[in-house]
């Protein structure tokens, strides 16, 4: 599953769109005071994390965007991301 697949995954799921942030494809503004999201990190890899009260904390990083999304997607549903 890809950003744009696991955007559409989560709405459909039911997650209010506020409750997360997907790099390129979902986005705020202005920001909620807090959210899930997924980016690109600095060195290739892609972030996994929760911006609470004005700051992103970094949760989880990983090598690989499929492997981003499925770890955002369970976070946020309890569920294995569908395939």
């Amino acid at each position: 599953m890809d950003r744009r697949q696991l955007s559409a995954a989560l709405l459909a799921a039911g997650l209010p769109p506020e409750s997360f942030q997907i790099h390129g494809v979902h986005t705020h503004d202005p920001l909620p005071t807090d959210f899930w999201f997924l980016r690109p990190g600095p060195s290739g890899d892609w972030e996994v994390g929760a911006y609470e009260r004005g700051k992103y904390d970094v949760r989880e990083r990983f090598s690989t965007e499929p492997a981003a999304s499925a770890c955002l997607y369970q976070v946020l549903t309890g569920h294995d991301a569908p395939s």
